[in-house]
């Protein structure tokens, strides 16, 4: 039979339960569990084939099944309640940004927000991990928060890369196409009802770009697609998978997310107030911008400093790899006439985005993100500290500790990430109004009067869900292989519902040591078989289809999986995605995580598994160092490697790291787990369970994370945004005069200060110290002269204490003396230095003129 082509037939919704549509083409569905509830009545059969996607299941479920939950009392009554509920919702009408007293100036604001990955749910599949999970948990938070953000990234019909793991440990990489359709996307139209286009220009060619909006609450995400009729065949497939191709493929991806983005909001005539990059996959988005004031009559520098006020960059990953960089000949011929519309040449549009230090010379995304931002912030306080390390040479002579990176911790969407048994679990302490209070620490101290027997049931049902969940995955797993029946029927008993379940779901790069467990191999033995007690562990993690190393790791997990000594006690789980996530982050007891330390960014698994009740496993990195507290999990080593922002023997911090680990699970995880009452319960382990969903919920959660990025980064770039642009942007161009005047005339200025004599002094003692201070050409008030002290050993650039010198006269020669008394906060051998900077009120950091002086 020849087949001409493909005609889909839909089954008519009966009027009665006719806003199924609008719920499925809004993914608020993806945490509530009521809402998916509707879908999956309808035929739970084809609700798992299709991958849990209400779309999917409108389209194939059969016509007399809707007729039938369309005349059935019980469906109905839960139809009802879900849309109305889903209409109050969107309604928001006393939503937190609009009636919190701390937000009420905030009401004309719109906050744009660019990802390259968004990670809402499996079914929705346009990310490849943390990132895009993040970005996903982000709108999801805004939207409940009533914040007005906008988002856009692009749509990848190929997505990331499907997993398919073979008996061996080999990882293959599966892609597979999807079309717009089967997605819960709207087509973006023009003011005439068209398909509405913006252009960008690729190697001298111009690309259309068309957009789909996805709505997710009441936050709309506009998605930028090439594959356009009129395009070439290669601009069509630009888009194709996330992260995939060849540096060409990136840099003309990135121009699309961030000129694109850019030109996408101008055309649906939405204007943000302030402008976030979320990771500098984006970052061509700020030069953009500067284009559009250039050639609106501005001159660079004046645009600039517009720009930058109105943008915020968050700085991921410190691996190297993670970070996009590419070559200034790759720059040049894709930003070729570019830099002219900019009012720049060659050489200068290289300058914006050159980092030389670290990782060679290139035009490095996150330094054009970092210079074109006056909010920046990494994931976790950890982080932020590492981020500073590492692009301290953006900031020269600027100490460590005043680097203008601050952090804004990451959390998740407990709505998303609570299984909903502990949520009803959770009603039973919690006041009515919990919902709307999830960052109240107070609050959720009554957690810790959960009954541990109910608690406890709540944990044996979500870990038997988990190992029915994963012994289906394994099951598909093994009729690939081509399993014979008795292998598959053995499969019912591979798992213990009973056994202590640590799991470790992540990410397979090196520096996130998936197999550290797996460092004394005799020493494992004895924990999971040795001791009497019954311990299995379960991985899943994707390595990128590039990373031959992340890729060993999986085959070492999968080859010992079949040893011996650990047959039915070591599991790998292919293709991890959210729905595997989900499951381990409430399926498991305790949640690993042995990542070389500094470099994990934040991680946010852990605190998924936490708000679920699970014990995190974990070395003090990322999110964990703010999140332990001694009861609510385990910290792995002493916490203190990498943290001079030096790579260190990596051998032995492993070898110190895997000895721990063995340590731990010895004398505490493992005797704790199996230490029970009369009725078999382990009341020790829960209180610590308890203090875990008490302590971590309210700190980790994404309401908490978005409320902070309005206070700390979006509400004030908003206004400094406004106040640049009052007055046919005034201040703009004051500040770009008063940058260059500091620049042409910094040369001139030079200060040498007195040493103190090197007695002895007692705390509560006066010191005094002087300066002079020459400033030809520019003012005393626009300069700040300080004397900056730390403790012996820090060399100034940790630990700081600072303090201001004042003028106190003016000598014949044009220089002028400063003094200062002050009192040491420290005892010990102090060192100290005297230095001078330029300030202005228009700088949220002065040292974003990057001009300082040192005596």
């Amino acid at each position: 039979m020849n087949i001409l082509g493909h005609v889909t037939v839909l089954p008519h919704v009966p009027e009665r339960i006719s806003k199924l549509e609008k719920l499925a083409y809004n993914v608020y569905w993806t945490w509530k569990p009521a809402a998916r509830r509707l879908f999956r009545l309808l035929d739970v059969e084809t609700w798992d084939e299709r991958g849990h996607s209400p779309l999917k299941m409108l389209r194939d479920v059969e016509q007399h099944q809707l007729e039938q939950a369309a005349s059935d009392p019980d469906y109905l009554a839960l139809y009802d309640q879900v849309i109305a509920d889903f209409e109050a919702y969107l309604d928001q009408a006393v939503s937190w940004f609009k009636t919190d007293t701390s937000t009420t100036d905030f009401q004309d604001h719109v906050y744009a927000y660019f990802c390259a990955e968004y990670g809402w749910h499996e079914a929705v599949a346009l990310y490849s991990g943390g990132l895009g999970v993040l970005a996903g948990d982000h709108t999801k938070a805004a939207s409940d928060l009533g914040v007005p953000l906008v988002a856009v990234g692009l749509w990848y019909p190929e997505g990331y890369f499907h997993q398919r793991v073979a008996a061996d440990g080999t990882q293959e990489a599966i892609y597979e196409r999807l079309a717009p359709s089967e997605m819960p996307f709207h087509k973006v139209l023009d003011e005439a009802g068209d398909e509405l286009h913006v252009s960008v220009s690729l190697r001298g060619r111009d690309v259309q770009l068309r957009a789909w909006r996805l709505e997710v609450g009441s936050v709309n995400v506009y998605l930028l697609d090439s594959d356009v009729e009129g395009n070439t065949a290669e601009d069509r497939n630009l888009l194709s998978r996330l992260y995939g191709g060849d540096q060409h493929t990136r840099i003309s991806q990135e121009i699309m997310l961030g000129i694109g983005g850019v030109r996408l909001l101008r055309a649906l005539d939405i204007s943000p107030t302030s402008w976030h990059m979320n990771e500098g996959h984006s970052a061509f988005m700020a030069l953009e911008r500067c284009r559009e004031l250039v050639q609106a009559g501005m001159n660079f520098e004046q645009a600039e400093q517009v720009v930058a006020a109105s943008t915020v960059f968050t700085v991921h990953t410190p691996v190297a790899a993670g970070n996009d960089a590419f070559a200034f000949d790759l720059v040049s011929e894709f930003f070729n006439g570019y830099w002219g519309s900019l009012g720049l040449n060659q050489q200068e549009f290289h300058r914006l985005g050159r980092h030389d230090q670290g990782w060679g010379g290139v035009f490095s995304m996150p330094a054009l993100a970092l210079r074109f931002s006056r909010g920046r912030n990494g994931v976790a306080e950890l982080h932020g500290d590492t981020s500073r390390r590492i692009w301290r040479d953006l900031w020269s002579a600027v100490p460590t500790d005043e680097i203008p990176i601050k952090h804004i911790t990451n959390g998740v969407h407990l709505k998303t990430w609570l299984a909903p048994e502990m949520f009803e679990l959770l009603r039973t302490v919690l006041p009515t109004d919990w919902q709307e209070r999830l960052d109240d620490a107070d609050m959720w101290q009554a957690v810790l009067k959960l009954d541990s027997h109910a608690l406890w049931e709540v944990r044996k049902h979500l870990k038997a869900q988990s190992v029915r969940f994963l012994r289906r995955r394994v099951v598909r797993q093994y009729q690939r292989y081509g399993a014979n029946p008795t292998a598959l029927h053995n499969i019912e008993n591979l798992f213990n519902p009973e056994a202590l379940t640590i799991g470790f779901a992540r990410r397979f790069a090196t520096y996130k040591r998936a197999t550290l467990i797996f460092s004394d191999l005799d020493r494992l033995d004895h924990i999971l078989n040795g001791i009497g007690k019954n311990v299995q562990l379960v991985f899943a993690g994707k390595a990128h289809p590039a990373d031959r190393p992340g890729q060993a790791l999986i085959e070492t997990i999968q080859q010992l999986s079949k040893d011996d000594r650990f047959a039915g006690k070591i599991l790998f789980v292919e293709d991890y995605d959210m729905a595997v996530g989900r499951t381990l982050t409430r399926g498991t007891d305790v949640w690993l995580n042995n990542p070389r330390r500094p470099l994990e960014a934040s991680g946010t698994s852990g605190q998924k598994a936490a708000m679920n009740g699970i014990l995190n496993l974990s070395i003090l990195d990322g999110w964990w160092p703010e999140g332990y507290d001694g009861i609510n999990g385990w910290a792995i080593g002493n916490g203190y490697a990498g943290d001079d922002g030096h790579e260190g023997d990596d051998e032995a911090t492993d070898m110190s790291d895997a000895d721990s680990l063995y340590d731990l699970l010895e004398r505490e995880v493992v005797p704790l787990y199996y230490k029970r009452d009369a009725q078999g319960t382990p009341l020790d382990w829960l209180e610590r369970s308890k203090q875990a969903i008490a302590s971590v919920s309210p700190k980790f959660n994404a309401q908490r994370m978005v409320k902070d990025y309005v206070h700390m980064f979006y509400a004030p770039a908003s206004k400094r945004a406004s106040h640049m642009a009052a007055d046919n942007y005034a201040a703009a161009a004051k500040l770009a005069d008063w940058q260059r005047h500091i620049n042409q005339n910094w040369h001139n200025v030079s200060v040498t200060a007195d040493v103190m004599t090197d007695a002895i002094k007692r705390i509560g003692d006066t010191l005094e110290v002087t300066a002079t201070v020459s400033t030809k050409g520019i003012e005393s008030s626009d300069i700040c002269v300080e004397l900056v002290y730390s403790r012996e050993g820090d060399d100034l650039e940790t630990n700081l204490r600072t303090v201001p010198l004042s003028k106190v006269e003016d000598r014949v020669d044009g220089s002028s003396l400063y003094r200062a008394q002050f009192t040491p906060e420290f005892t010990g051998r102090l060192i100290y230095g005297v230095r001078v900077y330029p300030v202005n009120d228009a700088l949220p950091s002065p040292f974003d003129a990057h001009s300082i002086r040192w005596a």
